[in-house]
């Protein structure tokens, strides 16, 4: 789970307007961070099994929203992958 600092920063920097919270280039931002974080702490406890399926469903959600996201806006797509260097 992202720190709130860590999760407003994001926030900020991928937000498309001034009360952005939840468009789709945000949602995908915020769940590469907790992939992200999620995938060092199973580099330490690899027996965490839990954790694992929780990461498994991330990256899952995160799939589905960048295909939305492409097929719905693909200038916003490949700008967004450019700058989370997916």
């Amino acid at each position: 789970m992202l720190d709130p600092n860590k999760k407003k920063r994001v926030i900020e920097k991928f937000k498309t307007h001034a009360t952005d919270t939840g468009s789709p280039q945000v949602q995908i931002a915020l769940l590469t961070e907790e992939i992200k974080q999620l995938t060092e702490h199973l580099r330490t406890h690899k027996k965490d099994f839990s954790s694992r399926r929780g990461l498994i469903k991330m990256v899952g959600d995160r799939r589905r929203l960048m295909k939305y996201l492409k097929r719905e806006d693909s200038k916003a797509y490949d700008e967004l992958m450019a700058k989370l260097k997916i």
